[in-house]
């Protein structure tokens, strides 16, 4: 047999010539990182990634198992049934509607359908870290606005950050990492000072674990405002985090741009029809979600008697600043057995979970606080 040329034999032969000339906007570009996951051995409780500790909700793995035998086929690339359906649910025109691999997935196709070389997006930081992933694909700059010392969006500073070069704000509310939520009133002030030809996100991807009445319904506000679009997802509250869809609510022109950026085929048809099935599971959603409310409550309380500081969360997590002490808090809770999602040199988002693993996390945050 003829040996084959050394430089197939374990290593990669060296290029003839240079190497493909790649996007500059893409140098220096933040990868995303996910939840840390399980330990492969022991017990673990993964509160890293703000994933529902329930599993599908009453009906909905049959549905995903029967769309399963049709995996040989292409899948609807309308969506039309799921379009329907939230059509009905959320009391909307069907083409004001568009569906996407996840609201993170439909995150992206707006900014490529607003923004580009030498246009800004706006957005609080920090909040959801792949904000600043899918701005810089673009080859748009991002315009990161601090957060207040109470971890909110600070949207004075926001407003006045706005210029003729901005084409899209992204408002992620509750916030993500931080659970805080923008209200009512300073949001319909902010929305005024907004010019009408740029875009303003409501990122709503916790929209169902808001218990506070002064937290307005995106999907209210944007029904007489054009330049206003809701983000919505399966992932959190639906627990379908695995299947990938999540969908926007806008007027008919913004609608029909994410349907033009949107990836042929992307949603997968096991996605649609366990999405429709989740929609149509009101009850069951309604008990899990008090459930992790009611702990989160609880999570919220305990580590505030033991000395924390923990602003006030509507979502399906908390947070802690903790500085340079960040990377050292999360090792101690996964030698515990827990996984939290540590943002290094500011702090942790802890999902609620199950109550086991959530009194974990009150166990190690009071004996880390005790300790210093």
């Amino acid at each position: 047999m003829t040996a084959l040329p050394s430089s197939s034999q374990g290593s990669a032969p060296e290029p003839a010539g240079g190497l493909p000339r790649l996007r500059a906007a893409l140098d220096g570009l933040p990868a995303y990182v996910p939840g840390r996951a399980r330990a492969a051995t022991g017990r673990t409780f993964k509160l890293s990634s703000n994933e529902n500790p329930y599993p599908p909700l009453p009906g909905v793995l049959e549905t995903a198992v029967a769309a399963a035998g049709s995996l040989n086929r292409y899948p609807d690339m309308t969506s039309a049934a799921l379009i329907a359906e939230l059509a009905e649910q959320l009391a909307v025109p069907a083409d004001h509607l568009a569906v996407g691999t996840g609201s993170v997935g439909v995150a992206q196709q707006l900014v490529q359908a607003t923004a580009g070389p030498g246009d800004e997006v706006l957005y609080a930081w920090r909040s959801f870290e792949a904000y600043p992933i899918v701005v810089g694909v673009s080859g748009a700059r991002s315009v990161q606005v601090p957060l207040t010392g109470g971890e909110e969006h600070d949207l004075t500073a926001m407003a006045a950050a706005v210029t003729d070069r901005t084409r899209l704000i992204l408002l992620c509310n509750p916030n993500n990492p931080t659970g805080t939520a923008l209200r009512r009133d300073e949001l319909l002030d902010f929305l005024a000072r907004v010019p009408s030809d740029v875009l303003v996100v409501l990122d709503e991807a916790y929209r169902e674990f808001i218990r506070d009445p002064e937290v307005p319904d995106g999907v209210e506000l944007y029904r007489d405002r054009p330049n206003v679009c809701v983000l919505r997802t399966f992932s959190k509250a639906y627990g379908l985090a695995g299947l990938r869809v999540g969908y926007a609510v806008a007027h008919a022109p913004v609608a029909a741009a994410l349907r033009k950026t949107q990836v042929p085929f992307g949603v997968s048809q096991i996605a649609q029809d366990a999405a429709v099935a989740s929609l149509r599971s009101t009850e069951a959603l309604a008990v899990r979600v008090a459930a992790l409310v009611e702990e989160r409550t609880r999570v919220t309380a305990g580590l505030r008697d033991q000395g924390w500081t923990v602003p006030e969360s509507q979502a399906n997590f908390v947070w802690l600043r903790l500085g340079e002490a960040t990377v050292e808090f999360a090792a101690r809770c996964e030698a515990a057995g827990v996984t939290v999602r540590p943002f290094p040199g500011e702090g942790v988002r802890i999902t609620v979970a199950e109550p086991e693993a959530n009194d974990l996390v009150l166990r190690v945050a009071g004996e880390f606080l005790a300790a210093r």
